[in-house]
């Protein structure tokens, strides 16, 4: 599979770290997020990547020029960041089968190869790692419900009342399908073009998507403490279930 990254937001809430760089480039133990993000998708044979990118894109595009690890390099420039269903249409172009989608602020060590196996094994139209957050903090992610078979009913962004705690992660795998939903996604009342918006139009629209829960840890690096939780955790100084930052969006 090609792999997405999502890589064009300012990373206002990780300053003064990104003063002078974009969130991406933000080294965690030694080295950028990104590098992490190629690292984990390279792991799971990504043959292409296609980096979606903004915000200082040329501190990226100099850094890792038109390939990682003689993995090619496709760049899409998101000249506004209006949210992740936004960013994604910039890649539309790129795509002409299933692929792989990281938020390219987060570091995972879990599962992420149960996630394309469901992909590729099943057929479904979409599937993505899910965790389990306090019911008090759901309010702050993009919320699933789930049937008996573990298929996503519902995906509801930041709601006031949840109807559950298990809540997206930053690791999803599409089909092209998902092209057709954003371009149908209005603006939220954020004034964002909402991901999750997308996903509960293709589920309307009686596709499948599976949700895989997260065996592991996965740390959104929001906020310069989010930082320096990932790298105690990926120094194996640091507990998995500690408290994470709010999942922060694309236009950050």
């Amino acid at each position: 599979m090609k792999a997405v990254i999502l890589a064009a937001g300012r990373g206002t809430r990780l300053r003064p770290l990104t003063e002078d760089k974009p969130k991406g480039m933000v080294e965690v133990a030694g080295k950028p997020i990104l590098t992490h993000c190629f690292e984990q998708l390279a792991a799971l044979d990504a043959d292409e990547f296609v980096v979606v990118v903004g915000y200082r894109k040329q501190d990226i595009i100099e850094h890792y020029d038109d390939e990682f690890r003689d993995i090619p390099i496709t760049y899409a420039h998101q000249r506004e960041q209006k949210g992740l269903a936004h960013a994604l249409l910039t890649v539309e172009d790129h795509i002409d089968d299933d692929f792989m989608l990281m938020l390219g602020d987060n570091i995972f060590d879990a599962n992420l190869g149960d996630v394309v196996n469901r992909q590729q094994e099943d057929r479904a139209d979409a599937a993505f790692l899910t965790e389990e957050v306090p019911y008090e903090e759901a309010d702050r992610y993009g919320v699933c419900d789930t049937n008996d078979y573990g298929e996503i009913t519902d995906v509801v962004e930041k709601p006031e009342d949840p109807p559950s705690n298990l809540v997206m992660t930053g690791f999803y795998t599409f089909t092209p399908a998902i092209f057709h939903a954003c371009h149908l996604v209005q603006p939220s009342n954020r004034g964002e073009y909402e991901i999750s918006e997308a996903i509960d139009l293709l589920i309307q629209s009686g596709r499948t998507i599976d949700a895989i829960r997260m065996d592991g840890w996965r740390v959104d690096v929001g906020y310069p403490e989010d930082r320096d939780r990932a790298e105690r955790l990926l120094e194996g100084d640091g507990e998995p279930d500690a408290e994470g930052s709010e999942a922060t969006a694309e236009s950050d």
